[in-house]
């Protein structure tokens, strides 16, 4: 919105010619972003917690999380509102790319959010086959748009091996609604402990930042030997945002948590990262800096084809976090160890930009 208000002035007040730039555009969605969602962070969870909108604990977890039982959700709300927000007003508005990643957020947000509410009310949520389908429909409607409407480039380009680019075809359609469903499930699965799952969430849409950016920038592009896709540098608006509402929140939901974002948050967050991660074309990178969600996701596909399979488990209990607490590792450790361990990841990942 100030990108369409201010820098149609740059021709008479030359200050305004930094609405130009997405680099400026972005730290300022960031810090928007960040100040709205600590800002408003009290108020939103005094309004949940009067409307008695507190987590609901499974029977079956580990004995510690009862004690978090009646701790204010949903605080995806607050986290999408302020990114939103802050990409509307930051953001250039003409960039298809900037309304597909919205339009993801807004479809995932919306499933988790009547989730969240029939867990509340009932104590169970969605089936998990129904949930299934609409993120698959939401996913192939996004897939459509950006293969056959923005003609996105259907290559697969493979980290470390410059010349092996595989052209998907029509199955890119069906590659790229894998992504996006699996990470935003996988982000899902990762959210069962304070701070556990916003800090690397965070962390990747940082890189993911570094990732559009170079994709969006022809002479970055061509000097990195990355696919060059137009309009893509926009989207570093967004992860920015992205980046600054993570932080903002993770100040109430870091141990002991104040509020959870719930599946409103964690199912939306990740399908915009798969999205981004699609537009980037830096699919299968996402599995290096999304490490920490691919081993909680791995864990829970083991435990239970080992169970049917053998009649034994392999963890004490899965996601993965649920085996250290098992084991006897505090809450924060766990928690800190996984966000190092992703930090580590991200840096390995941005290495992939030179190493081709």
């Amino acid at each position: 919105m100030l990108y369409h208000l201010l820098y149609p002035l740059h021709t008479e007040w030359f200050v305004f010619n930094v609405f130009k730039y997405i680099t400026f555009r972005t730290i300022y969605a960031t810090i928007t972003a960040l100040l709205l969602t600590m800002v408003l962070g009290p108020w939103f969870i005094r309004k949940v917690s009067e409307l008695k909108m507190g987590e609901v604990i499974r029977n079956d977890g580990p004995q510690s999380h009862f004690q978090k039982k009646g701790t204010p959700t949903m605080g995806g709300i607050l986290i999408l509102g302020a990114v939103i927000f802050s990409t509307l007003l930051w953001a250039n508005l003409t960039n298809p790319f900037i309304w597909v990643a919205i339009f993801i957020a807004v479809g995932f947000g919306t499933l988790g959010m009547v989730d969240d509410l029939k867990k509340l009310k009932k104590g169970k949520g969605i089936s998990v086959r129904a949930k299934f389908l609409f993120q698959i429909l939401v996913a192939l409607v996004v897939s459509c748009y950006l293969t056959f409407s923005l003609r996105l480039d259907t290559h697969l380009y493979v980290p470390f091996l410059k010349n092996t680019t595989p052209d998907l075809g029509w199955f890119f359609v069906i590659f790229a609604m894998l992504v996006i469903v699996g990470t935003s499930n996988a982000v899902n699965l990762t959210d069962g402990l304070d701070g556990l799952a916003i800090g690397p969430t965070a962390i990747a849409f940082g890189t993911y930042l570094v990732f559009v950016y170079c994709t969006g920038h022809y002479k970055i592009a061509q000097y990195l030997q990355i696919p060059f896709i137009k309009g893509a540098g926009e989207l570093a608006v967004f992860c920015g945002a992205m980046v600054g509402a993570g932080m903002g929140f993770l100040w109430y939901n870091t141990y002991p948590a104040q509020i959870f974002m719930g599946d409103v948050g964690s199912l939306a967050l990740g399908g915009s990262l798969g999205t981004i991660a699609v537009i980037a074309k830096q699919e299968i990178v996402l599995a290096i800096v999304g490490g920490v969600f691919v081993m909680e996701t791995l864990s829970v596909i083991f435990q239970v084809g080992s169970y049917r399979l053998r009649g034994k488990r392999i963890f004490r209990m899965a996601p993965l976090h649920h085996h250290f607490e098992l084991k006897g590792w505090q809450e924060p450790k766990i928690i800190v160890r996984f966000w190092i361990i992703t930090v580590l990841l991200a840096l390995l990942t941005l290495s992939t930009l030179k190493l081709r």
